[in-house]
């Protein structure tokens, strides 16, 4: 039974009071009661202080380490100071991992900022600590009914809203087009497809699929997720128990023990998702699962094989049809120590005016796609030449987000499915197995108890 995981919430509420129209008698207005007249004082003051200018500082920390995008976000809190001259917002980049020690370190400080980006399934942890506020009113004021119903739920809690998602992808199987007519070999649907083919394509300097499992990074976790949850699994049980031990589980490990063994460069033991995802880029893998980050990351890199990338659903066990199953919503979150979650919930809002939301989307085309409705059919957000050459990447992309959740997230949000993919646990018990030849079931069942305790410890 999942733990009740705040007692105690500061609720926004954006103050807009409408003045009543006087009557023309001077009898009428003489005759008013004093409560009358005290009541639309109040309101002459509280509509003032709703239109008072806002002045403060406030840190914004974020994720967003590449070139297009931190300047982007640089260019918006640039314009939202020149607008409001008496706001200073101080920006302050970290890599996802390290955004994670960052905050759970820094939070015993009181070290954490005003407003920050984070991932869906760290999400529930600030709730859990108490952290982060709810954003309900600021989500109405800019339009409940704009936002993807899925994408709001895996951001609230007994009916309040933590976060704000600003963009959504899915993961999905990117492929080599060459590669694959080169050898007479059709996109794989099946998990035993994919193996043999990534395995035929092996040689000649090209890996056919490598399997990262490093310590610091969550991607071993995301790997074996696809194939469990795509078999209609999951990685927690239905009472949000760690479930590395089933059948299906043990059989996906030694699926990736597999290929990691057959068709990846050994290395890959320690790579985190950039180290995976660099191997595609400069067209040394046949194929990977990631998001449409894929794109610019070859146009950085390989620019010459964008003919060549596609990408395609995830293959399932049979081979049946699925309609996603890893999506990420990411978020944006107001801590509850900041003295002015006003001005974040302001310039939040502007992110989200067409102009700005549009040459955001753009900074990283198909990579990130819209998280409010409407967006992605406006003549400015298609009005872009990679999202014209990869269309068919976007539409099977835009297919799997709604089928798919956060990690562990098929239950529901939880600090259970947090604690999965942050403590990388299972990154350690892949480790473990290929570097000591530690047995696989006992392992996954090593595996299984750290994170039980871990997740008992986080809910008591």
């Amino acid at each position: 039974m999942r733990k009740k995981i705040l007692s105690a919430m500061l609720s926004l509420t954006m103050l807009c009071t409408a003045l009543s129209g006087c009557g023309n008698s001077a009898a009428k207005e003489e005759s008013k009661a004093p409560e009358q007249n005290s009541s639309e004082a109040k309101g002459s003051e509280e509509k003032a202080e709703a239109n008072a200018e806002l002045e403060g500082d406030i840190t914004f920390w974020h994720s967003f380490t590449q070139g297009p995008r931190l300047e982007t976000i640089q260019e918006a809190a640039d314009k939202f100071m020149e607008e409001h001259p008496k706001v200073t917002i101080k920006i302050e980049t970290f890599s996802w991992n390290d955004f994670y020690t960052k905050w759970t370190t820094g939070l015993a400080s009181g070290n954490v900022p005003d407003m920050s980006t984070a991932l869906v399934g760290q999400v529930s942890e600030m709730i859990n600590s108490d952290a982060i506020i709810p954003l309900n009113g600021l989500i109405d004021d800019i339009g409940r009914d704009k936002f993807y119903e899925n994408a709001l739920n895996e951001l609230s809690v007994d009916g309040n809203n933590y976060a704000v998602p600003l963009y959504s992808h899915a993961m999905v199987m990117w492929v080599r087009k060459d590669l694959l007519e080169k050898n007479n070999l059709e996109v794989p649907k099946t998990w035993d497809e994919l193996y043999e083919e990534a395995k035929t394509l092996t040689k000649d300097g090209i890996y056919g699929l490598s399997f990262p499992c490093g310590s610091t990074d969550f991607q071993a976790t995301n790997f074996l997720n696809f194939y469990v949850k795509g078999a209609g699994g999951s990685l927690l049980t239905d009472d949000l128990k760690a479930n590395l031990t089933s059948d299906l589980a043990i059989e996906g490990i030694n699926y990736w023990l597999k290929v990691y063994k057959d068709c990846s460069p050994k290395d890959s033991i320690n790579y985190n998702v950039l180290d995976q995802a660099t191997l595609y880029y400069q067209g040394k893998t046949a194929f990977d699962f990631n998001s449409g980050f894929q794109i610019s990351g070859v146009a950085a890199n390989s620019p010459d094989l964008l003919d060549y990338v596609d990408c395609y659903p995830i293959p399932t066990i049979k081979g049946t049809e699925q309609k996603g199953i890893t999506t990420s919503n990411q978020p944006l979150v107001i801590w509850k120590n900041s003295k002015h979650p006003e001005i974040c919930e302001a310039f939040i809002k502007t992110l989200y005016e067409e102009d700005t939301y549009v040459k955001f989307l753009h900074s990283v085309p198909v990579g990130m796609l819209p998280a409010i409705k409407g967006i992605e059919d406006s003549e400015a957000y298609k009005d872009d030449p990679t999202i014209q050459k990869f269309a068919h990447a976007e539409e099977v992309i835009s297919s799997q987000i709604p089928g798919g959740t956060a990690i562990g997230f098929e239950h529901g949000p939880s600090v259970q499915a947090g604690i999965l993919t942050n403590q990388h646990v299972i990154e350690e018990m892949f480790q473990d197995i290929i570097t000591n030849g530690t047995d696989v079931k006992t392992a996954a069942k090593a595996a299984e108890d750290k994170l039980n305790s871990l997740m008992e410890a986080a809910t008591q």
